[in-house]
């Protein structure tokens, strides 16, 4: 045998575990992708597992939905409840004034008929009438009405309205030297302004 076919024979050798090993690698390979594919249809779930779940899902959402149909109808409930006390209290709001005005006009139906009677007594009428008339500013500052009465005080624009002016040499410009009509307040809220009449420099 010459030497180049000895080298050929010994380069040809060597070449046969290289086949064997990828052949190997591709049976492996082949051998890891049926096992990964059995791995994978044992982790699917069953038909009847698929339909438990669902089952299981459906229950949940009616559980929800009745939950959400229930807070609807109770907040429905709450509204209600809130515009008929709303309304309610739109009603009723001056039920306590009411109350206490009540013996105010009992004084004065019992002050006219004693002022309608052939004896009647101017004394007693103007005692009579007095007292109604502390018994009505006790009944309007007990709900915050509180007269505006400024008399020899200065003029003020956002309570008084001035009626007229009179040359006054004995007191300030611009003061109140006569009330026409009283002014009142709600709470500290204007509600009518007192008319009156407010001093000017002597010329």
């Amino acid at each position: 045998m010459s030497t180049e076919s000895a080298k050929q024979t010994e380069s040809s050798e060597p070449s046969m575990p290289a086949e064997e090993a990828l052949l190997e690698d591709a049976s492996a390979s082949h051998s890891g992708d049926a096992e990964g594919e059995q791995a994978s249809a044992a982790e699917a779930p069953t038909p009847e597992e698929l339909l438990g779940q669902l089952s299981v899902a459906r229950a949940e959402a009616e559980s929800l939905r009745d939950q959400a149909l229930r807070v609807r109808a109770e907040i429905e409930n709450i509204r209600r409840r809130h515009a008929a006390e709303l309304e309610k209290a739109h009603k009723f709001a001056l039920d306590s004034f009411v109350r206490d005005l009540l013996p105010v006009r009992d004084s004065l139906e019992l002050g006219h008929d004693a002022a309608l009677a052939e004896s009647a007594d101017i004394g007693k009428l103007r005692e009579g009438t007095e007292l109604t008339l502390k018994l009505m500013g006790d009944v309007m500052e007990r709900f915050g009405v509180v007269p505006v009465d400024p008399i020899q005080q200065p003029f003020d624009p956002e309570f008084h309205q001035a009626m007229s002016m009179q040359p006054r040499s004995d007191v300030p410009p611009n003061t109140v030297v006569a009330v026409m009509q009283k002014g009142y307040t709600l709470n500290g809220r204007l509600v009518r302004p007192a008319l009156v009449m407010v001093s000017r420099q002597a010329s």
